[in-house]
């Protein structure tokens, strides 16, 4: 039985912390964390969360904006419980408009991420995939992101992450490279974070 099978893996604090507290899953706190350290949600934010199934993202991200914020959703499979406030697309991120992802809104504050790809086992081709996959992403962000905005993604660890690094540092003020406390220990994603959003 694989790691991630085993639901001594599975089923361990933070994942009995967010049943608890009625989240979706237990990377609601990779998402808090990075939140208390970077201070990216803030009341009234219009946010933008791709790949956002089982939904814990979208529930924190709701609580953080308030009434006054929005928050948009998009995963390629329906969410298992709907999100109250929140508007989600079922659609493939690479297929998406931009148009049907901002709706109403003219830009987003913060962008999110923390797709995964379908994983081989090869790691080479997991960590391209998810390359991939962030790049996608922060061409998103690039577009849709409001001046002085946010973005925050997560990438497995490997050889495409600096030329990432590089292009986020041209269009933010700060970027961080983060593995908050509630990653496995033997998962090799981490997060890439950008503050201060400056447009082309």
């Amino acid at each position: 039985m694989s790691r991630l099978r085993d639901p001594r893996h599975r089923h361990d604090a933070f994942f009995r912390k967010a049943r608890g507290a009625g989240f979706a899953a237990r990377a609601v706190y990779k998402l808090e964390e990075i939140d208390r350290r970077l201070r990216l949600l803030r009341a009234g934010d219009r946010v933008l969360d791709l790949g956002c199934r089982p939904g814990s993202w979208l529930q924190y991200a709701r609580q953080a904006v308030g009434p006054h914020g929005a928050v948009v959703g998009i995963d390629r499979d329906p969410l298992p419980h709907a999100v109250a406030g929140a508007r989600v697309l079922v659609g493939d991120v690479f297929a998406v408009s931009d148009g049907e992802l901002l709706g109403e809104l003219k830009a987003f504050d913060v962008v999110l991420s923390d797709m995964a790809p379908n994983t081989t086992g090869i790691r080479a081709t997991d960590q391209a995939r998810s390359a991939a996959l962030v790049e996608e992403a922060l061409a998103r962000a690039e577009r849709l992101l409001a001046p002085g905005g946010a973005f925050v993604a997560k990438i497995f660890q490997g050889p495409d992450i600096e030329a990432i690094r590089k292009r986020m540092g041209a269009r933010f003020a700060e970027v961080k490279t983060l593995k908050p406390e509630s990653s496995r220990t033997e998962s090799i994603e981490i997060y890439l974070a950008g503050k201060g959003f400056i447009p082309a």
